[in-house]
């Protein structure tokens, strides 16, 4: 049992991986052995994120990919399959916000770009990644992990941000349905929902003293979450201790959900 956690050999994808919760998945994942591959649309973020994960001795690549263009999306796959012959986690963590409107100011055009990185993003990754998943499976070497980063904000009301929490609500559902399908090629699917995490995108309200004080106040573990937190679940799904588990949604949030 002492190798359970131990990726050596396995090739892990992170997209939006260079920088907050993507970050701190990739690095995990590059600390117990794996080769991680980083998908991001900043080429500067994209090196720097690569130094990082290096100096833990294994194997990292970055690439310029935008997950709402889906020829993009294959063709990433496609190169990370020539250059190493196997994908065998995808985590689909790539994902944009808005700034809170009214939900009368919500346009479709606002829902439609948080749809073409959040839910379309997500599916044509998992899809693709799946896609040689099955193909190896039917060769004997089958079995892989798919995670997608949803939101706390999928299961609890999100005012003032519906579409964002929809976008992240499909995505839940999107993994239920695939981890039923794929389940069959030893394949597991889950949902990561993280909480008040520090990032790019929570960036102003980090600024907000208001915000701080009756939000973030409010979790229970104290504070906000880092990237670094999400180290471990990375590790876990991607680990042989993770072969059942499957069609799950786990909350990471300090317990703000439940109180």
């Amino acid at each position: 049992m002492k190798n359970l956690f131990d990726l050596t050999g396995k090739v892990a994808l992170v997209t939006g991986g260079n920088g907050g919760i993507g970050i701190g998945m990739a690095e995990g994942l590059a600390q117990h052995g794996a080769t991680v591959i980083i998908w991001g649309t900043n080429a500067d973020k994209n090196a720097a994120a690569v130094e990082r994960l290096a100096s833990h001795g294994g194997t990292v690549r970055s690439a310029l990919v935008d997950v709402s263009d889906e020829d993009a999306v294959k063709a990433g796959i496609g190169e990370i399959l020539g250059e190493f012959g196997r994908i065998d986690q995808a985590i689909a963590n790539a994902g944009i916000g808005q700034s809170r409107k009214d939900m009368f100011d919500i346009s479709l055009d606002d829902f439609r770009k948080l749809e073409s990185i959040n839910v379309h993003g997500v599916f044509t990754t998992l899809r693709e990644a799946a896609r040689h998943m099955i193909e190896r499976h039917g060769v004997g070497h089958g079995g892989g992990s798919l995670v997608a980063v949803a939101s706390t904000a999928a299961i609890h009301g999100a005012a003032r941000n519906e579409h964002y929490g929809a976008t992240k609500g499909a995505v839940i559902s999107l993994c239920r349905a695939m981890a039923v399908e794929l389940a069959r090629h030893q394949i597991t699917v889950n949902s990561i929902l993280p909480g008040w995490i520090r990032s790019d995108m929570t960036g102003a309200l980090q600024e907000n003293a208001k915000f701080n004080e009756r939000v973030i106040g409010r979790v229970p573990m104290g504070g906000w979450g880092e990237g670094e937190d999400f180290a471990g679940i990375a590790v876990y799904l991607a680990s042989k201790a993770a072969r059942f588990h499957t069609g799950d949604s786990l909350v990471i949030d300090g317990g703000y959900t439940i109180y």
